[in-house]
């Protein structure tokens, strides 16, 4: 259970946290139409986060509801990726950030189609409907940009660079990982990393933006240890009910 449990967390809290940082955008998008696609894809993360998180309670056995588990959780309980926390900066950041983590998320979910856990693959299924579209989304938006203005160029680029060090962690598993994918319910990365590296290089040519040749990548958010980014998300989505607990509506 304990695996099977970290692994949903893993995944649920992936969608949570980048799901919280994309409703940042609400309001605030560079165009009307582009603030209500990105407010529908942070909803459609939350949805996912919700169907995980509440199958990892269940699995828990402790009487966790999906709430308790994203509002009374610490920083260092959560175990998504460090990608998914990293602040939105300006567009092109956000546009680069989802992009990695779409790409990983089509194919991951993809794999996870065939889990022997039956839940988790339908759970997949429904997911893979959302994320083929948030890939086309953010894979337009890479085009769009890197192959725009010398300045959307030179933006992009920039955030394409930064972001980078934070990438691999999405494709490399942890102990975790590699238990789960052994007994059939998690994906096994080393399948679905050339096919992610892949997908990655043929957007960035086709955006004329260059793939960094840094091949050292940060670690360390699936198993806890978060930036200090992580600590502000946090305080803001838990605060109502961490200062009123069992509010309702």
């Amino acid at each position: 259970m304990n695996d099977h449990f970290h692994y949903l967390l893993q995944l649920g809290d992936n969608a949570l946290i980048l799901s919280q940082r994309l409703g940042e955008w609400c309001g605030h998008g560079p165009v009307l139409e582009q603030d209500i696609a990105m407010t529908n894809i942070a909803l459609d993360l939350l949805g996912q986060a919700r169907m995980l998180l509440s199958y990892a309670g269940e699995l828990e056995g402790a009487g966790h509801s999906e709430d308790d588990l994203a509002y009374f959780r610490d920083a260092h309980q959560f175990r998504n990726v460090l990608l998914v926390e990293q602040p939105n900066t300006d567009w092109a950041y956000t546009i680069v950030r989802q992009f990695f983590f779409d790409t990983f998320q089509y194919f991951n979910y993809q794999a996870l189609l065939k889990s022997r856990d039956e839940r988790l693959s339908a759970i997949a299924e429904k997911a893979l409907k959302e994320v083929t579209y948030h890939l086309r989304f953010s894979s337009e938006w890479m085009v769009r940009l890197g192959d725009g203005t010398e300045v959307s160029h030179k933006k992009m680029q920039t955030a394409l660079d930064d972001l980078w060090m934070f990438s691999g962690e999405l494709i490399r598993p942890n102990d975790t990982e590699l238990r789960m994918a052994e007994a059939g319910i998690a994906a096994d990365l080393s399948a679905i990393a050339p096919l992610w590296r892949a997908r990655v290089a043929a957007t960035l040519e086709e955006a004329t933006l260059s793939q960094p040749d840094n091949d050292w990548m940060q670690s360390g958010g699936k198993e806890g240890r978060h930036s200090e980014h992580l600590g502000f998300v946090l305080a803001e989505m838990q605060h109502i009910q961490r200062t009123y607990p069992g509010l309702e509506w």
